[in-house]
């Protein structure tokens, strides 16, 4: 299936799927905050529900957070805030019970393609996490980001998926930032209700 271009409304629900090995791997719903040219912002409540395909031959493996035994989204919500054909997401994490703004993650992923339903993508296991009260970011789930390269998760990807990594780090480094610091003070509507996946979520052809 080809990527659709169309845009979805502040308040629309937006499944966010992962595609390993050109099948449906996993699935949640999301909240679209803001979509323009420059920048899909997509909220994942408390609640939010996972999905995992009841078929699929998965030579990887089931997903980790099926393997654990995760049902939905945990804690605060986190906002993802992803630049188009970017191989990577800035997202959000709060604290607390006021809330408090708790850092940046670097997720790095394939650059998102549109679904009829939302959009699909694949986590790439490694991420970059700077904190709020850090001077620094410090590197995630590098012995792991091995790990699944030795299970074949990523064929002929580990070398771009390092060079992004590598990538953000220096741009990081270099004191540039790439996305609104004004994201850290955001809150949801408290009118949202936690969103479902509708059926069929994972029927729909994975786009490539």
């Amino acid at each position: 299936m080809e990527a659709t271009t169309q845009r979805f409304a502040p308040g629309e629900v937006v499944v966010r799927r992962e595609i390993l090995l050109g099948e449906v791997w996993f699935g949640c719903p999301t909240i679209c905050v803001e979509d323009s040219p420059d920048l899909l912002a997509l909220y994942l409540p408390p609640g939010a529900e996972f999905g995992f395909p009841e078929t699929g031959t998965f030579p990887c493996g089931r997903h980790p957070w099926q393997a654990a035994g995760h049902s939905s989204w945990s804690g605060h919500g986190k906002l993802m805030l992803q630049r188009p054909g970017e191989a990577h997401s800035v997202d959000v994490f709060w604290t607390g019970p006021e809330r408090e703004f708790a850092g940046w993650y670097f997720n790095l992923q394939d650059p998102l393609r549109r679904t009829p339903i939302g959009v699909d993508t694949l986590d790439h296991e490694l991420d970059l996490w700077w904190g709020a009260d850090a001077d620094r970011y410090v590197w995630k789930d590098v012995e792991m980001f091995a790990q699944r390269l030795v299970e074949g998760r990523y064929p002929g990807m580990a070398d771009a998926i390092r060079g992004e990594g590598d990538r953000i780090a220096a741009l990081l480094d270099a004191g540039q930032r790439w996305w609104d610091p004004a994201w850290a003070s955001w809150r949801p509507d408290e009118s949202w209700p936690v969103p479902r996946l509708p059926d069929g979520w994972d029927a729909v052809p994975p786009v490539r």
